[in-house]
């Protein structure tokens, strides 16, 4: 059964359309765009552009997990993520943030954040009690070890399978916390302990991910897997990037998370156009 809606915080989304969730940077070093939004002021511009442009949530990440990425400490992700968090939140839009850290998931939850994208499926102690009592959704993603040595060669008997179990898991356990299934999105991780077979692989079977009844979240603007497949470097795989996009939704994915928003609207309003149009041709025909 596919989800009809997704409860984020206040907010509340028809998921009859897909969703674009834009990237927000506020770190060094993340593998496309580190350093561009180091100032508050840029990352808040361009927040606001992405709001122009369709976006339908914020996602403010101030921890890097790219491959090879060391943690940063609490109080590092409070200084570039909080001057930007605030002067957001007056525009009444919800905003996610991106974190593993419980103490951080119930501050900015307290300010009010509306989601949290945690990228170890809050597997941290405590973590589900972070936000279990609140209304925000979760964003519960699959990454293989940790961001340091998450693609130190990736090995699943079958990535699929183990995946899914992880996720189906993950659910569960929320379920069993007490958060409802409207607040739960599930992200299989592309690029976070996979190589690129891996990757299309589980591109290929999304819909197999979203028969775990939540909103699926697909994570692949700019990764490393199209400038696999197409040479680019990062700030040159727009293209690709929504090709992925599309793909993704067009296997079952409800959310995409990308940093060009424009180019992806217009991809995804011209899919949508189109679905009422399409002639699904009978056996017998």
């Amino acid at each position: 059964m596919r989800p009809e809606f997704l409860r984020c915080g206040a907010f509340r989304f028809s998921l009859e359309r897909p969703l674009i969730m834009g990237v927000i940077n506020v770190t060094p070093d993340s593998f496309s765009d580190g350093g561009e939004l180091v100032d508050p002021q840029l990352a808040i511009d361009r927040a606001k552009i992405q709001l122009e442009q369709g976006a339908d949530i914020l996602d403010i990440g101030g921890e890097s997990t790219r491959p090879g990425a060391a943690p940063v400490s609490l109080e590092m992700e409070r200084r570039r993520v909080l001057p930007v968090l605030e002067a957001l939140l007056p525009l009444g839009v919800p905003i996610s943030i991106d974190t593993r850290k419980p103490a951080f998931m119930r501050e900015v939850l307290n300010l009010g954040a509306s989601m949290i994208n945690d990228v170890s499926g809050f597997g941290e102690p405590s973590a589900l009690e972070a936000v279990a009592e609140t209304e925000c959704c979760l964003c519960i993603m699959h990454m293989l070890g940790e961001p340091n040595n998450m693609q130190n060669h990736p090995q699943y008997d079958n990535v699929v399978e183990t995946v899914t179990q992880f996720l189906a898991g993950r659910v569960a356990q929320a379920l069993a916390a007490g958060i409802s299934r409207e607040r739960l999105v599930i992200d299989p991780g592309f690029g976070f302990g996979k190589t690129l077979d891996h990757n299309l692989s589980l591109l290929g079977h999304l819909s197999q991910i979203a028969d775990l009844q939540c909103a699926v979240l697909a994570g692949l603007s700019r990764k490393s897997m199209l400038g696999t497949l197409t040479g680019h470097a990062p700030r040159d795989r727009v293209h690709a990037s929504v090709a992925a996009a599309l793909i993704a939704v067009q296997n079952g994915a409800h959310i995409v998370r990308v940093h060009d928003v424009g180019p992806t609207r217009d991809a995804l309003t011209l899919w949508a156009a189109l679905q009422p149009h399409i002639q699904v041709r009978r056996p017998e025909e």
